[in-house]
């Protein structure tokens, strides 16, 4: 008769994605998982497989989370560029946020530590960026047609240049002093959609 698990594998998730969210891949050993996550080396390994695994399925965790609330700001209907604003102006304050220079985002933390050499964890950065990049393309096409921006301006490379942006500024927010820096670029992106 199998046994039944004595944990919850969504909390155990939650507590890994933490964890590794904070320390990073490298940073991060079984014996740190285990002791965090209170449950045995065997019970990780049969309910999420290996360190590497578990580390993939908490940044599917993360990306899945994070999508919900983007597709909320940047598809509400009316005026579309109000959205965008908000969310470039909500990535500068997380930026600029004493939480973003201890964790800053897991998906660019991925992209820097990770997917350089691991293919699994750059197709899931590249997956993540890519529909995010779709959804500020989507809104932006749609303040275009409303005439909210102007006729000239090329919606696929402003979604473009805003996903760099945004994920520079996670980058920058993580290095004290790098406040000033991300607000001021915010702005000036934003012009660029007066």
């Amino acid at each position: 008769m199998a046994r039944t698990k004595e944990f919850d594998p969504d909390a155990a998730l939650q507590s890994a994605l933490e964890l590794f969210w904070s320390r990073g891949y490298e940073a991060t050993s079984m014996a740190d998982l285990v002791e965090h996550l209170g449950i045995g080396r065997a019970s990780i390994y049969a309910t999420f497989g290996n360190k590497r695994e578990l580390y993939l399925k908490a940044l599917d965790r993360y990306t899945e989370a994070s999508a919900g609330g983007l597709l909320d700001e940047l598809s509400r209907p009316g005026p579309a560029l109000p959205g965008v604003r908000a969310v470039v102006r909500r990535f500068a304050a997380e930026a600029a946020s004493g939480e973003c220079r201890a964790y800053g985002c897991f998906v660019t933390n991925t992209a820097a530590e990770l997917a350089p050499h691991d293919a699994e964890a750059d197709r899931r950065v590249e997956r993540n960026w890519e529909r995010f990049e779709t959804l500020l393309h989507s809104a932006l096409v749609r303040a275009r047609s409303a005439g909210e921006l102007a006729a000239d301006r090329d919606p696929r490379a402003l979604a473009r240049m805003l996903l760099v942006l945004l994920q520079g500024m996670r980058v920058v927010g993580k290095v004290s002093g790098g406040e000033r820096r991300v607000r001021d670029a915010a702005e000036q992106a934003l012009a660029l959609l007066d």
